[in-house]
């Protein structure tokens, strides 16, 4: 088993999922009390949230790639950003290491292609949907990502920062992304992209009008198959 490396707390809330999904995702593999070798940096987000809203991605980059060499340093394997979002800087990131970093977007491009879907609704921050990293990288990978309406960016990249992130879950937030998905379905969408890792706390991706991915899920398998294979 190779130790995985984690970069997390953005926010804690999504981490915890990537620590319980990993280890759950390992026992189910090895069986018995099996569980993940694996190590974390949590950043403090308040500071990667200053970053973003400022537009300070070399701070950003700065702070990820310094989490990043500790992992190295302390004998991780691979790194993970356990976070969307911070994939804006996984270049940077990468260049600071020599272990491999296991980028969210391509292992999610590769699990709609895997299915035959090529035509994702991306529900996403505003950052991954609008500036460009995420749908170019798809893009280059064979899948063409459809976002929301720019109301609807307002309001899902709301729901993110001011709800899930807090660890607050509202039936009414559920009903609005629901909609966009209806309305995204309508336009032609295939599927559709759980695109921030707290969006898991909303949105169940098999009860959904399309079939969906979630990038969390899809991104924890990537890091168990590392350490595994």
């Amino acid at each position: 088993m190779r130790t995985i490396g984690l970069i997390g707390g953005m926010s804690f809330e999504s981490t915890e999922v990537y620590y319980r999904l990993i280890n759950e995702m390992v026992r189910d593999r090895m069986g018995g009390f099996a569980s993940a070798d694996l190590m974390m940096h949590s950043v403090n987000f308040a500071d990667i949230v200053d970053m973003q809203k400022s537009g300070r991605w070399d701070l950003a980059a700065d702070a990820l790639s310094t989490s990043a060499r500790r992992l190295q340093a302390a004998g991780a394997a691979c790194v993970l950003i356990c976070t969307n979002t911070m994939h804006l800087v996984a270049p940077q990131v990468a260049a600071a290491v020599d272990i491999p970093l296991i980028h969210i977007i391509d292992e999610t491009a590769e699990a709609l292609a895997a299915q035959g879907l090529r035509r994702p609704l991306l529900l996403a921050t505003r950052y991954t949907m609008e500036h460009g990293f995420y749908t170019d990288r798809m893009t280059s990978l064979g899948i063409d990502v459809m976002t929301p309406e720019p109301d609807d960016r307002t309001a899902i990249h709301d729901i993110i920062f001011n709800e899930l992130c807090a660890g607050t879950v509202r039936e009414s937030s559920r009903e609005t992304a629901l909609g966009m998905i209806d309305k995204a379905k309508a336009s032609g969408a295939d599927s559709v992209i759980l695109g921030c890792t707290e969006i898991c706390l909303l949105l169940d991706p098999k009860q959904l009008p399309l079939p969906g991915i979630d990038s969390a899920a899809v991104h924890a398998q990537a890091a168990v198959d590392f350490s595994l294979t």
